[in-house]
């Protein structure tokens, strides 16, 4: 019997309901939310009308752009190669200057995406497509072309090749000639300052063998972004493109950053500061956004969320609540960061607070970030979540990396840019949303314009095993009579379905019963604006 009664028990709790509150108010926290935030670096599924793309990642940081050659570095074999072509699917001369960008940009044009190329500022890019590049053989040799910035005198769209240097300047003069500025509609929107620059050394052995110094980098930026700018005062800059959070807070424990840390403490405070300062100097903005790149440290078991370390299912519960490490004061994940005292991490409102202080006006970027198990439920919850948050505290741009992408980021992205498979999309307005138990059910909400018509709301339950009701209250000068949500559970295998329309709205008051591990897009539609 007793056996018997505590399998009863068991089965009872392994299928509780839980509830949450979720409150809206559409006319709080009206702000807008950017297209940019659903962009990626290669290129996903097209259903996901992903709205941005960036050609960047390691081998940027050692691409020609004159022969098309670039170095893998430590990705593989530190070959000098054919990569950067093959990769893009360049049909014609490969050798053709600019061959690369120009594929790049065609494609971003078809697509009305923006585009963000990164530039190279390590110092030199690969000059052949010979393979491995010896030790022996590292920058400066005759396997490597001297990056320059400024030409100094005519710039030409056929250049020479064997004159042993390779010109920024040259290179935007390329692509503002073929496309235009970035104010026009074929123009490149957007440059990165080369890739990652705070772990050069570890990357690119061969291109910059030696710990890039705090001030080095900021030096680099001013001459590259300046050399930009006067090319094309539209284009936006994107800087330091750092690695992860060490390069946030030191540039990777820099040696020439150890005074200016008890000044400014984080080296993106720093960044910004200086890079504000040469701004005034040049009369010129030469940063547009303040650019990081994010593979959380959260681990769960051992495991780290990211880059396939274990199972999909030992890492889980990590993944799930990891993206509140963006933005919540009163969460503490499980990594090095928070058991060497950093935590809670809050990066958006830090980088937000600094913005404030060193740069105003500079906006936010997310050119890689990845939360791992793309084919798994907790990796489509994990990337709703962060497109979520990405809208709700008003990121700019944000390129997803594709390390693991699967059915479930897909269906992430389908949330909110394809949600009823028939390329309808979340709002562009963010208004308040909250949560009684953002642990177990985040919630964000949207309207289109302003106008509060059409309420979007994204329920998420980041709950592994149990079904939760979520008990939904909106504050509305409208009266929401109909909806229907859509969206992906874990038995759905990441696919987007209508899940049920909605009926029992009483007074902006409804509720929605989420399946474990789902993300569901709840649309309503107004009846009319309430008597007053």
């Amino acid at each position: 019997m007793n056996r018997i009664f505590s399998t009863l028990i068991l089965l009872l709790f392994s299928t509780m309901l839980f509830s949450v509150d979720v409150k809206i108010d559409t006319s709080k926290d009206r702000t807008p939310i950017s297209p940019y935030i659903y962009g990626v670096n290669q290129d996903i599924a097209r259903d996901t009308n992903y709205t941005a793309r960036r050609l960047g990642g390691n081998r940027m940081t050692g691409y020609n752009w004159e022969n098309n050659a670039s170095n893998a570095g430590n990705d593989w074999n530190m070959s000098s190669d054919n990569y950067m072509v093959d990769s893009m699917n360049v049909s014609g001369d490969p050798n053709a200057p600019g061959a690369v960008l120009t594929s790049f940009q065609d494609k971003s044009i078809t697509m009305n995406a923006y585009s963000i190329v990164t530039l190279p500022l390590a110092g030199y890019v690969a000059k052949d497509k010979g393979g491995p590049v010896a030790s022996n053989e590292k920058a400066p040799s005759n396997r490597w072309a001297k990056v320059v910035f400024n030409k100094g005198k005519e710039l030409s769209l056929d250049p020479d090749k064997n004159d042993d240097f390779v010109y920024v300047d040259e290179e935007v003069n390329f692509l503002v000639h073929k496309y235009g500025k970035a104010n026009t509609p074929t123009g490149v929107k957007g440059y990165d300052l080369d890739n990652e620059p705070d772990i050069w050394a570890s990357t690119h052995p061969r291109i910059h063998p030696n710990k890039a110094g705090a001030d080095e980098y900021i030096k680099l930026s001013i001459e590259a972004a300046t050399a930009v700018k006067k090319l094309d005062p539209y284009a936006e800059i994107y800087g330091p493109v750092s690695y992860g959070f060490n390069g946030f807070r030191t540039f990777q424990d820099a040696p020439d950053y150890v005074k200016q840390y008890f000044i400014y403490g984080w080296y993106l405070a720093y960044y910004l500061a200086k890079m504000n300062e040469a701004s005034k100097e040049k009369g010129m903005r030469l940063l547009d956004a303040l650019d990081v790149h994010w593979y959380p440290e959260a681990s769960e078991n051992g495991k780290r969320i990211v880059f396939s370390q274990g199972a999909p299912d030992e890492t889980a519960q990590a993944r799930v609540q990891a993206p509140r490490s963006l933005w919540d004061p009163e969460y503490t994940e499980t990594s090095w960061i928070c058991s060497s005292g950093n935590c809670p991490i809050m990066l958006i409102p830090k980088m937000k607070e600094m913005i404030k202080k060193y740069n105003p006006g500079t906006k936010m970027a997310f050119t890689e970030y990845e939360y791992g198990a793309g084919s798994h439920p907790s990796g489509g919850i994990a990337e709703a979540d962060v497109l979520g948050i990405f809208g709700k505290y008003g990121v700019y741009m944000a390129n997803y990396w594709m390390v693991e992408f699967g059915s479930y980021t897909r269906a992430a992205f389908k949330l909110y840019r394809n949600y009823d498979n028939n390329n309808s999309t979340y709002g562009d307005t963010n208004v308040k949303a909250d949560t009684s138990d953002v642990g177990k059910l985040t919630t964000y909400a949207s309207i289109e314009g302003n106008s509060d018509a059409k309420l979007h709301i994204i329920l998420i339950n980041k709950d592994l095993a149990n079904t939760t009701t979520a008990r939904v209250t909106v504050k509305s000068a409208q009266m929401y009579t109909a909806g229907k949500d859509y969206g992906f559970d874990k038995s759905t295998a990441g696919d987007m379905t209508l899940r049920q329309e909605l009926s029992g709205i009483k007074n902006n008051t409804f509720t929605v019963e989420l399946p474990p591990l789902s993300a569901y897009h709840v649309v309503l539609t107004s009846g009319g604006v309430k008597k007053k």
